[in-house]
């Protein structure tokens, strides 16, 4: 097996289209045609979990979290991040991350948490939009069959749980063939008349600039006539955070104490405890502080997240509870859900576990 295969098989769960602008998710290091020995999944790639791929004879690891972050001018081993570069290609391990692609699907990092707590009714909490435009298109009725299944076949009229999803009206079109043109129906200088076929899709961002080959290549005109629209649908399989409830409403210091219980966390720093018991539970891994005003909107008694700044914590004005549960322990069991999602796809190829506590923070 090599790196392409498992990389191709995680970016259909979570694709890198899907991350955020800042982010820095995929292959950092290595070569996807290399063969693959075994994959080390672990929160972050420190020198230690290099040091135990090389102990396991294993030459892929696969964290959350990306190695590289910023651009680096220079790798001579001044820092954690040019020392763990530098051993892997010495140790011709590869290095895939998978991050905020993971955190806005919704089988991802926050469904595991949701999953963690017992939640139900589970939903996105911050949908992303303007992220499906629409195609539309004018061709001649001789040719309009063979343009949609090509559009199609590559994937025009996908959406969320269908596909081969378009839409088409017949009518007249018109045009005139000026001096310098060749086309495909008509004469130079005469005004032509011909039955054509309006045919309209949806498409995902990312494939536009394919789509539109696919169209040129099947159409017969010169100049195809063609329009594309941005929608401000939203996607609801696709955003950050996500919320959910409880079976039963329970007492905020009951909940809280089940919380650091379930999410295995020495320390939880959160707002007052008001008194309302805690039933709609809204969560994201890793920083969450900027979904707070969505959790409050969406009528949370509890938003669970990390990396709060001490004046974000007065903005939950009494309105809902904010439990920081700390980021490496929000995150924790994405590594089993990599496991999960690797080891039952690919049932003769060795996944491990890093057994290396990444975390930064220790507690007193």
């Amino acid at each position: 097996m090599k790196i392409y295969e498992i990389t191709d098989y995680l970016e259909e769960i979570a694709p890198l289209h899907y991350q955020e602008s800042y982010d820095n998710s995929g292959l950092l290091v290595g070569d996807f045609n290399s063969k693959v020995k075994g994959a080390l999944i672990s929160l972050d790639c420190t020198e230690s979990v290099i040091d135990e791929a090389i102990s396991l004879g294993i030459n892929l690891v696969i964290s959350h979290h990306p190695i590289i972050f910023s651009s680096l001018n220079k790798i001579n081993g001044r820092n954690y991040v040019e020392r763990v570069i530098i051993k892997a290609i010495k140790n011709d391990i590869a290095i895939y991350a998978i991050h905020t692609n993971l955190d806005n699907v919704f089988e991802g990092v926050n469904s595991k948490i949701a999953e963690k707590l017992g939640l139900i009714n589970c939903k996105i909490l911050l949908p992303k939009s303007k992220r499906i435009k629409q195609l539309v298109v004018y061709c001649p009725l001789t040719h309009s069959l063979a343009l949609k299944e090509a559009l199609l076949e590559n994937g025009a009229g996908s959406f969320r749980n269908y596909d081969n999803c378009s839409f088409s009206v017949k009518g007249e079109g018109t045009f005139r063939p000026k001096r310098g043109s060749s086309p495909f129906l008509g004469n130079l200088g005469e005004l032509e008349q011909v039955d054509e076929e309006r045919l309209e899709f949806f498409f995902n961002n990312e494939d536009e600039n394919r789509l539109l080959g696919v169209m040129h290549q099947n159409h017969p005109y010169e100049q195809v006539a063609f329009q594309v629209y941005s929608l401000d649908n939203i996607s609801s399989e696709i955003g950050s955070g996500m919320i959910g409830e409880l079976q039963k409403e329970i007492e905020p210091k009951e909940y809280l104490d089940l919380l650091k219980s379930k999410m295995s966390t020495e320390c939880i720093r959160h707002t007052k405890l008001i008194n309302k018991k805690i039933k709609k539970i809204a969560i994201c891994g890793g920083s969450g502080s900027f979904l707070l005003d969505e959790a409050k909107k969406q009528n949370a008694d509890l938003f669970v997240s990390s990396d709060f700044k001490y004046h974000e914590f007065f903005d939950a004005e009494d309105e809902i509870i904010i439990a920081d549960i700390g980021h490496f322990e929000s995150e924790q069991f994405t590594k089993d859900l990599i496991y999960d999602l690797l080891s039952k796809k690919f049932t003769k190829f060795a996944v491990q576990l890093s057994k290396v506590n990444t975390n930064p923070i220790n507690y007193l």
